[in-house]
């Protein structure tokens, strides 16, 4: 079921995502362009997969958690550039970069959240046979 809040929760952290991935196209971290948008990319790949793959909640938390760590890796990077990065007039936009895959974590969470949920739900619905 494609309307449930889980998946609402999922689709904006894809959202996150995609954000990043249109703001990052500024800068260069560790001498390689790719890592942000390569990222990004499977990030967004991951949150599709769960969206579409509803009937298995394990799957679906499984994913969720993979890009919970991809998007905790990408908070890090995103930090350590930000305090290398000398300021001035060429990066007026210094410090939003760290907010999408931040809240890009905490609607996975959420999401794990109502999965789990509907997980207890179904197992006491089985007992109930």
């Amino acid at each position: 079921m494609l309307q449930r809040i889980q998946s609402v929760w999922i689709f904006l952290a894809v959202l996150g995502s995609v954000f990043l991935n249109i703001t990052a196209q500024d800068f260069d971290i560790l001498g390689r362009y790719l890592t942000i948008n390569a990222s990004t990319v499977i990030l967004i790949l991951f949150g599709v997969l769960s969206i579409f793959s509803f009937k298995n909640r394990k799957r679906q938390i499984l994913l969720n958690n993979i890009s919970l760590i991809i998007n905790a890796l990408l908070v890090g990077l995103l930090i350590y550039w930000l305090l290398n990065l000398s300021g001035g007039i060429q990066f007026p936009e210094k410090g939003i970069e760290p907010i999408f895959p931040f809240i890009s974590m905490i609607c996975l969470l959420l999401a794990n959240v109502y999965i789990r949920k509907d997980e207890r739900l179904v197992k006491s619905v089985d007992r109930l046979r």
